[in-house]
């Protein structure tokens, strides 16, 4: 699994509250998705996907 912020994120922090171990805040003030998931944080993943009130984390 591999999952991909885009330009949608307006910086709730959401995603970082909910899987603080692969999604991080950027400089910025987006949130940014580490390129390795391991196979137990998957399901954080998917609840933060869903859970984002812009649909802006992508997975593949």
């Amino acid at each position: 699994m591999e999952a991909h912020v885009n330009h949608n994120c307006i910086g709730c922090g959401l995603c970082t509250s909910l899987c603080a171990g692969v999604f991080t805040m950027t400089d910025e003030g987006v949130a940014a998705a580490r390129d390795e998931i391991s196979p137990d944080q998957k399901d954080a993943v998917r609840e933060a996907a869903e859970s984002c009130p812009v649909d802006a984390i992508e997975l593949s």
